[in-house]
């Protein structure tokens, strides 16, 4: 398995333009993913912490380009991550936004950390997951069938928080700011 190193992540960001206050969230995502990781795997689950930092780091790597061009910024960002030989971070970025399959294994995995952080992460603030929701649907929930959606999504997305923090020695609106800086500093 090929995993960019934080460096490269953060090159890839710049040499696609990424707008500073990508930059930020995806380091903010970053962050929030690392935590859970280091909790995750301190309860003894196996989880690639590598993999989780460069996935987290480049969720949005087409983000910026979707705003002109409409695409599905998941789909291609993956795409574009596996055409330069990172399949199994292109796959978890792929997912950032809806996982191909909620609660796959008995345990959590690395396409839910970063999917789950991700929706925490309101710019460059860590947010409840209903403020989180609000942005959401005020922003991108044009239609009633995408209002819908995002509510399918955000009903997975309150099991998926249960269940990650089922295993962490503390609560989803507690995340520790001095844990935020110690996995990745800004």
């Amino acid at each position: 398995m090929l995993i960019p190193p934080e460096n490269q992540c953060l090159h890839l960001l710049h040499t696609v333009n990424m707008p500073e206050h990508i930059k930020v969230h995806s380091r903010r995502v970053c962050q929030v993913a690392l935590v859970l990781t280091d909790g995750l795997i301190a309860a003894g689950i196996d989880i690639n912490r590598k993999l989780v930092r460069a996935s987290a780091l480049l969720h949005d790597i087409t983000k910026p380009r979707s705003f002109e061009t409409g695409e599905n910024h998941a789909q291609t960002g993956g795409d574009y991550l596996f055409a330069l030989g990172f399949p199994e971070v292109g796959d978890i970025v792929r997912q950032h936004v809806v996982l191909d399959s909620y609660f796959a294994g008995a345990t959590p995995n690395e396409a839910e950390i970063v999917n789950y952080a991700d929706k925490r992460v309101l710019h460059d603030r860590v947010v409840p997951l209903n403020d989180r929701m609000r942005y959401i649907l005020e922003r991108y929930a044009k239609t009633a069938q995408r209002q819908e959606l995002f509510m399918e999504i955000w009903d997975k997305t309150r099991v998926l928080e249960k269940r990650l923090f089922s295993y962490l020695a503390f609560h989803p609106d507690v995340i520790p700011p001095n844990m935020l800086e110690a996995v990745l500093p800004a």
